[in-house]
């Protein structure tokens, strides 16, 4: 019994580091996209700076 419970820690743990793996992968392909949208379209990439910049400075912590 304790060779199951060992077998599946261990595909749980790579199946986890997995899912973090690719889920990095995706932050840095959505932070690129966001970064090429920015270039590309200043003036949109500037309101929305300014309609962040107006949320954080209403929300309540």
């Amino acid at each position: 019994m304790p060779d199951r419970e060992t077998r599946q820690d261990s595909s749980s743990q790579e199946a986890d580091a997995e899912r973090r793996r690719r889920r990095a992968q995706f932050l840095r392909d959505l932070a690129e996209a966001r970064e090429l949208r920015d270039r590309v379209q200043p003036r949109r990439a500037k309101t929305a700076r300014l309609r962040h910049a107006m949320r954080m400075r209403t929300f309540r912590w």
